[in-house]
């Protein structure tokens, strides 16, 4: 079941009960069949709609995003080698947060083809990069051995 259909059902089949109740009962010449129908048509609007405003005004963030947001000490760049090409980048980010403060993550991609190319550099804190190395380095991540190492500086040719 996709996330976005698992996260809103709930709302939409509690909102569907809801019309259903109201229009059979308000208006009895209208069927319990169009009822339902119209239940169900409002509240694939409605309920998740309903759920995405609620998300949004939630002030739920996570720990370590609040502490991104306001990190402004040394960072260090990490390399992250052997990345499975399915990777994305909130996946490695959620990998890297449990060890510390992570700031930004890029994964790179083929220019030709638009495919990830299975290593990519995460921006951390400076103070937390050598604890990351030494707890992800050799690590298992989605059936794959990551190699993660500090980045060396890019040589301009």
């Amino acid at each position: 079941m996709l996330p976005t259909l698992r996260a809103t059902l709930p709302y939409t089949l509690a909102v569907a009960v809801i019309v259903y109740v109201i229009f059979h009962f308000m208006n009895p010449d209208i069927s319990a069949a169009t009822s339902v129908v119209i239940g169900v048509l409002v509240c694939g609007i409605f309920a998740p709609t309903l759920r995405d405003v609620l998300h949004a005004n939630s002030t739920h963030q996570s720990n370590s995003e609040v502490v991104a947001e306001e990190f402004t000490g040394d960072s260090a760049t990490l390399y992250v080698g052997n990345l499975p090409y399915r990777a994305n980048e909130e996946a490695v980010q959620q990998l890297f947060e449990s060890q510390g403060i992570v700031l930004n993550v890029r994964l790179m991609k083929d220019r030709q083809t638009g495919r990830r190319r299975g290593f990519g550099f995460v921006e951390v804190a400076a103070k937390d990069a050598e604890k990351m190395i030494n707890a992800l380095n050799d690590s298992e991540f989605q059936e794959r051995t990551l190699k993660v190492r500090e980045a060396k500086d890019r040589q301009d040719q």
